[in-house]
């Protein structure tokens, strides 16, 4: 009798965590697709806030904090509207908020080429905000974020979006160049189209931004 109630308690727990897991990945599942295509500072903030709530509950998977890192900083750069400078008022507080999230991502997760990618975007945005007073510290930590982002998974597609949008907006007298830059963009096609994603909920954004910009640097 005891070893039969034993069975039952553990089929209960089992049961239990599979519908934990599945309320997880259906919460999950809409917002992820919705991040790729999101390109509005309000809907951006509310997936932000949905992706932490979510975290909170969860409160040992690193994704949704990644992905709330990921929206909040998407919305920064939504709110730079191409401006460059004068925003350290607007965009820091965004930044911080980032960095935030991915600390708590990172404190479940070890050698995240993915959490790097994001801290590459965070210090591009604080660079943005005042690029005169900030351009050699954060365009620093920008790049060391980013070679941290390959060393880590050199088969990530985003690290060579980010690296193809730097050489594209880059002057060239500092380095820039449009015909780098579509190579970087033809490689992260190349790496979107290897790629294999652990399971449903893994990152894959970005393709279509890189189509975009390789658009852009063809002409």
């Amino acid at each position: 009798m005891k070893k039969l109630l034993l069975i039952v308690l553990a089929a209960a727990t089992f049961g239990d965590a599979s519908a934990q897991s599945d309320k997880y990945t259906a919460a999950m599942a809409a917002r992820v697709q919705a991040l790729d295509t999101t390109r509005d500072v309000q809907a951006l903030n509310d997936l932000s806030n949905s992706f932490e709530r979510i975290a909170e509950a969860e409160k040992t998977q690193w994704l949704p904090y990644y992905y709330a890192a990921l929206a909040k900083v998407n919305a920064g750069y939504m709110l730079t509207a191409g401006k460059m400078g004068g925003m350290a008022a607007t965009l820091d507080p965004v930044a911080d908020k980032a960095e935030a999230l991915l600390a708590k991502a990172e404190s479940l997760t070890t050698a995240n080429s993915e959490l790097f990618v994001v801290k590459k975007m965070v210090a591009t945005l604080r660079m943005m905000a005042d690029p005169m007073s900030r351009y050699m510290t954060e365009g620093k930590a920008a790049t060391e974020a980013l070679e941290s982002a390959k060393k880590l998974d050199p088969e990530n597609p985003r690290v060579y979006y980010l690296a193809g949008q730097d050489k594209y907006y880059t002057p060239e007298q500092f380095g820039g160049s449009k015909a780098e830059a579509k190579a970087l963009f033809e490689l992260a096609l190349q790496k979107f189209d290897s790629a294999k994603p652990a399971d449903a909920l893994a990152p894959r954004w970005g393709r279509g931004n890189t189509e975009y910009y390789l658009k852009l640097a063809s002409k």
